[in-house]
């Protein structure tokens, strides 16, 4: 009866460790997205802090820009600033 039963055990044992893709009652759209995956249409990736800047055409983070810039560390002198056209080039 005990080698019976042996694998019945082992049978429940691994399917209780499988995992379904979602968990039930929740489809693909309620699931977390990863972090980082979310880009804008420049590729800046704002849970990382990023958001585009025209004037240095790319993606920088508000509080570095500030501090690099010498700029007050708010959205509205963030936003002035990016929002200039960038300087031409000197020849």
């Amino acid at each position: 009866m005990k080698i019976a039963l042996l694998p019945v055990l082992l049978m429940l044992a691994v399917g209780g460790c499988a995992q379904p893709e979602t968990a039930p009652g929740h489809d693909a759209a309620t699931v977390t997205p990863v972090v980082g995956a979310d880009r804008d249409a420049h590729g800046c990736i704002g849970s990382a802090g990023y958001q585009w800047c025209a004037r240095s055409e790319r993606c920088e983070r508000p509080w570095e820009l500030a501090q690099a810039q010498g700029l007050a560390n708010t959205a509205d002198a963030i936003d002035a600033w990016c929002a200039l056209p960038p300087a031409p080039a000197r020849k």
